[in-house]
């Protein structure tokens, strides 16, 4: 497997070349040979590398050379800002075989992207019935399961025999989304069960489809958020989910290629808030502009830099204390960051826990006695390693050493706690519990822990 991997990598960088090659040459009709050795996806990757080396108009002439049929698959693996600008330079006719080529989801995920005016126009070339149903999926609310579904499923009706069934899947099931799970609807389109490929492959032609539907199906409502989607499929290991209205009705269904995109997302937004950048917009580091990551970056750098206006009125207010030992000044970054480390570790884990589930907001207290007894071991062993090395080493008086200690040991059982219940916190005032970690933890237990050591400084060494 590694040996094709490697080979595999070494035939792309090679169709690679040769397209820039043949671009500079203007052999645009054998670079579409070229292109037309690798299947779709790699085809979409080969003309994004076409746009970054040369520009959006060297990609269309090569997307143009494409047969029909493949260039609306590699129209549906391109990037969405890319998809917008070639639909921008692309004639109207190439439009209108683009979107009524496109899977339905896919179609709207396009339209979403497109200005009103040229939507308007591609509406006003669409029958009747189809552009009801579209303008009914872009009403949806973004991040919902409206917005991620399609409505290309395979139905049956529960009188159907296996034989009727089966020529019903094989008439409409080239453009259905999936075959492997068909949907049983009553006379008013009303979910009433599900039956699989492989139920009525294997079963007699003249068994009815009632016989072999199961009606424990998991079924996701229209307005549910896509994370709850997410987790749905995580949880049940499902190809495919139906979507109901408030009335029961079978609207769409969610397919788990959709959902990786969903998990993609999320994964992201979630690691971008716990490094403190918000509003990238799903775009490419490259992609953004200067302006794009100043303006995603610096307001969390602004409210950080103020919580340490904290920090520094903390250190100020004990400035006596301070010069009267100014050793105490030698250990107050290595109590911060043990405190910043100690609350991103506890954060990192509880937030990790309840994105899969492990952890509800009612877990809180069990969540809080563990995290307690866990400081406690972990600060006993760090104190005890920092106190040998304080006294031996830094030759410092055991009174001092007992002082960095006993503030060790309490900032990282004050630093855990806080750190795993933050976020649980956030959850449940509804916020995104990301936003408790990396430098926001970090602002806040920095302030915990210059107090808890300027505290244990006036306990121990009467400052």
């Amino acid at each position: 497997m590694e040996n094709y991997n490697i080979d595999f990598d070494e035939v792309f960088e090679e169709s690679e070349e040769k397209i820039y090659q043949l671009i500079e040459e203007k052999k645009y009709f054998q670079c579409r040979d070229e292109l037309l050795k690798h299947n779709a996806v790699d085809i979409a990757e080969l003309l994004e590398c076409v746009i970054e080396e040369y520009d959006m108009q060297k990609a269309v002439i090569l997307f143009r050379t494409l047969p029909k049929d493949i260039s609306v698959d590699v129209f549906a693996y391109l990037d969405v800002d890319d998809q917008v600008e070639i639909i921008n330079i692309i004639t109207d006719p190439e439009i209108r075989y683009i979107i009524d080529e496109l899977d339905f989801d896919d179609m709207i995920d396009v339209l979403e992207e497109l200005p009103a005016n040229l939507v308007d126009k591609i509406l006003d070339k669409t029958p009747k019935a189809e552009r009801r149903l579209i303008n009914t999926f872009l009403k949806y609310k973004d991040d919902t399961a409206g917005s991620l579904m399609t409505p290309d499923y395979i139905n049956l009706q529960k009188n159907w025999t296996v034989a009727e069934a089966m020529a019903h899947i094989k008439e409409v099931g080239m453009d259905s989304e999936t075959i492997y799970t068909c949907y049983v609807l009553d006379s008013g389109r009303k979910l009433i069960g599900i039956v699989s490929l492989r139920a009525l492959v294997i079963a007699d032609d003249n068994m009815k489809v009632s016989d072999l539907m199961r009606e424990d199906y998991v079924w996701a409502h229209v307005d549910d958020d896509q994370e709850e989607i997410s987790d749905l499929f995580k949880k049940y290991g499902y190809l495919a989910i139906p979507v109901v209205d408030n009335e029961g009705r079978l609207v769409g269904i969610v397919t788990v290629d959709d959902i990786l995109d969903v998990i993609e997302e999320e994964t992201t937004e979630d690691m971008e808030r716990m490094g403190g950048v918000i509003d990238t917009d799903d775009k490419d580091y490259l992609d953004m502009t200067v302006f794009g990551h100043v303006k995603a970056r610096l307001p969390w750098l602004l409210l950080l830099m103020c919580s340490y206006f904290v920090t520094g009125g903390i250190i100020a207010s004990f400035e006596e204390a301070l010069s009267a030992v100014i050793v105490l000044v030698t250990y107050m970054p290595m109590l911060m960051g043990t405190g910043g480390n100690s609350g991103t570790q506890a954060s990192t884990l509880v937030i990790r826990g309840m994105a899969t589930g492990e952890l509800e907001l009612e877990d809180f207290i069990k969540v809080a006695w563990k995290e307690i007894r866990i400081g406690i071991v972990v600060g006993i062993c760090l104190s005890a390693i920092n106190y040998a090395r304080i006294v031996y080493l830094d030759h410092e008086t055991p009174m001092i050493a007992l002082t960095v200690c006993c503030a060790m040991v309490l900032i990282v059982i004050v630093a855990k706690l806080i750190g795993s219940l933050l976020p649980m916190l956030a959850k449940k005032i509804g916020l995104d519990p990301a936003l408790m970690s990396g430098p926001m933890m970090a602002s806040i237990t920095d302030m915990i822990s210059l107090l808890t050591y300027f505290a244990m400084a006036g306990l121990f060494l009467h400052i």
